[in-house]
């Protein structure tokens, strides 16, 4: 699987809605961190689903490096 350059590389600070949630995992979504269906284009990545149980703010990576996928653990920072 080739390895794709995310369209972004800083966290998203995010209040994701209740319930499950796609976040993208390829780094092509124009709604990032959030799938959008572009993985499609390039086989080999689907997105990560994710459960929100209660409301709360978090920080959500587009860099696709991070350790916590979908949350931000710094990796951007050693770009």
């Amino acid at each position: 699987m080739p390895e794709l350059k995310p369209l972004m590389t800083k966290p998203i600070k995010a209040n994701p809605p209740l319930g499950k949630n796609w976040w993208c995992t390829c780094g092509q979504s124009e709604n990032q961190p959030y799938c959008d269906g572009k993985h499609k284009n390039h086989p080999g990545y689907s997105p990560l689903m994710f459960d929100i149980i209660e409301e709360k703010e978090v920080w959500l990576c587009t860099c696709k490096k991070t350790a916590k996928a979908p949350y931000c653990d710094g990796a951007h920072k050693k770009l």
